[in-house]
């Protein structure tokens, strides 16, 4: 078992950044890559950015390439969603899932992710 506890959310407006972290905890000497997701209210649940477990590999979804980052910390067993130049439409729950056993691959597709955290609120501002 791996939970993954989300924090960082809030309210910014439109223009600023926030950074929302992922701790990790339990099993977490397996390896697993770590993905963000978001779900906003009325859609579904949409890719973000992933990392591989090895940090060698990043993904991002098409709507916030060029503004977010995704980095992780193996020694705080954390990873790290920053997010620059936000939207209104960047508004939405953002979720952390962790992709068991998975070294290099940073998935998008989230039915490969074996674990969720309860995400964290971000609300954008116009």
């Amino acid at each position: 078992q791996v939970q993954l506890v989300e924090s960082g959310g809030g309210l910014v407006q439109a223009g600023g950044s926030l950074r929302l972290s992922c701790a990790a905890s339990g099993r977490t000497s397996s390896t697993y890559a770590l993905g963000w997701f978001r779900q906003a209210p009325g859609k579904e649940r949409e890719f973000v950015a992933a990392i591989s477990w090895s940090g060698g590999t990043t993904s991002y979804g098409g709507s916030v390439k060029g503004r977010f980052t995704i980095s992780r910390k193996y020694a705080k067993n954390t990873a790290y969603l920053q997010m620059n130049s936000l939207k209104p439409e960047d508004t939405a729950v953002y979720y952390c899932a962790a992709d068991v056993g998975n070294i290099v691959v940073a998935t998008t597709d989230l039915d490969e992710y074996d674990y969720w955290g309860q995400g964290t609120q971000v609300t954008v501002s116009s």
